[in-house]
């Protein structure tokens, strides 16, 4: 079975907008997004997202083990941090994840929130203080 990365490159590819095109709307690099094609679980925000840029509805494409990890019903979640509407700065939902036992797949996993974070910076930057 594909995983949500590789589900994601396919629809991408089928419908026929290049990947420059899609990482300039989406504010990221090339890089980031061939390493979302081999992520096993993808943030719903940047799936539906890409959805978007290529018109593509990806709620039939995941198998319902799938949705758990990427939920398309995002689950109302209580923050004290409120959006600042004047950057453009959206919310993102986070779901609370059942612990893994394998301590390698716990430390990808990281990797993949720390990779997500980094990014997430990289927009608000770009967004606060524009391109160089």
């Amino acid at each position: 079975m594909p995983n949500q990365g590789e589900i994601l490159q396919e629809a991408i590819k089928n419908s026929g907008i290049s990947i420059t095109r899609i990482v300039e709307e989406l504010g990221i690099t090339r890089p980031t997004i061939y390493r979302k094609f081999k992520e096993d679980t993808l943030d719903y925000a940047f799936v539906n997202r890409v959805g978007e840029i290529i018109g593509h509805d990806f709620s039939q494409d995941f198998t319902s083990l799938q949705q758990v990890s990427l939920p398309f019903v995002t689950p109302a979640v209580s923050s004290t941090v409120s959006p600042v509407p004047s950057l453009g700065v959206t919310h993102k939902a986070v779901t609370p994840s059942v612990p893994e036992s394998d301590p390698v797949k716990q430390l990808l996993a990281l990797q993949a929130k720390y990779i997500a974070l980094l990014e997430s910076y990289n927009e608000l930057l770009l967004r606060v203080y524009g391109p160089k």
